[in-house]
């Protein structure tokens, strides 16, 4: 099919007991400026139950939302979620379709891809409408050294998005659009059960508003409780580099980085951290940085508010010190 065929951007919504994942509100937030470049309608789509409430998709920018309504969609299927999915993408004809990079989005999104036969770009950290109306996915390359411009020849084109990548707008609840009830084409499902909800870590350091992070200046896993002090006292989360998470000090569940959460903080405490582009690539966007490191010409000190040289074993106690007073 020709490029006139496909029209609009239509973004996958994920959820979770009725509940929208916020990336999908970012992401109908991208959506809307992308427009603005090439005018075409902002499309929802959301599988789950009748009681969710698809009408927070349309306050945060969508013009039509597709519900496809079932309560099989509270099971994590991705093979039943692109059977779904597929009609509504072959019968629409986005002509660009955004997918959060969630654990479940990146399980889903190239299912879908391979079934239309069109290309995906992965975990994209920003996007364009060139001047021919195409969808610039750009991603970071060579552990962040250079910025990936993509474009898919064929059509929907696909991207997945990380989670806190573009601002979340605010919901506008007199906004008008379209809720279009769809039956589930394919119910049949046996391949997942839930029999047990386990949660290993209450850590969500992608939602904190502090975060007190450590690197390779701490020497051991004891080292963390003084960061984790200094977190408890600011009513925030320690957060990590990937190297002492490889070395066991800390769960990946408090990974900062590419490879581990994006993070948007009030305030970034780093500790002991260079500043490697894989890790900043994950805090950077923070309002405020406080950089603590021995270097002087530790890259981190780059995109630091304020930059401390000293070793974080000699600053932080003497900061816990005064805070406590």
């Amino acid at each position: 099919m020709t490029q006139q065929e496909y029209n609009g951007i239509m973004v996958i919504a994920e959820q979770k007991d009725g509940k929208v994942h916020p990336v999908a509100f970012e992401l109908l937030g991208k959506a809307r400026k992308l427009v603005e470049k090439k005018p075409q309608g902002v499309m929802g789509l959301v599988l789950g139950p009748e009681t969710l409430d698809a009408k927070n998709l349309i306050e945060g920018g969508a013009d039509r939302v597709f519900h496809v309504t079932s309560e099989i969609f509270n099971l994590p299927d991705e093979l039943i979620y692109k059977e779904n999915i597929l009609p509504i993408i072959r019968e629409i004809k986005p002509a660009i379709v955004l997918i959060g990079a969630t654990t479940f989005g990146r399980s889903l999104a190239p299912r879908i891809a391979a079934a239309l036969d069109t290309g995906l770009t992965a975990d994209c950290t920003d996007l364009q409408i060139d001047d021919d109306g195409k969808l610039v996915q750009i991603r970071p390359a060579f552990t962040e050294n250079i910025l990936a411009h993509i474009k898919t020849k064929t059509y929907p084109q696909m991207a997945t998005i990380r989670y806190r990548e573009f601002s979340r707008p605010d919901l506008d609840p007199e906004r008008k659009g379209e809720i279009i009830l769809r039956e589930p084409s394919v119910t049949s499902q046996n391949r997942v059960e839930i029999l047990e909800e386990v949660t290993r870590q209450k850590t969500n350091i992608a939602e904190a508003e502090i975060v007190v992070a450590g690197g390779r200046g701490l020497k051991n896993a004891p080292d963390f409780i003084t960061l984790q002090e200094l977190a408890d006292l600011l009513g925030g989360t320690v957060g990590a580099t990937r190297d002492v998470v490889d070395a066991g000090f800390i769960s990946k569940a408090h990974q900062v980085g590419y490879s581990g959460h994006r993070v948007k903080p009030l305030l970034y405490i780093a500790c002991g951290i260079s500043g490697a582009p894989q890790h900043k690539a994950g805090m950077k966007e923070s309002e405020t940085i406080i950089a603590i490191n021995t270097d002087p010409s530790a890259p981190i000190f780059s995109i630091a508010d304020i930059g401390i040289v000293g070793d974080w074993a000699e600053v932080i106690p003497r900061l816990l010190e005064k805070l406590k007073q």
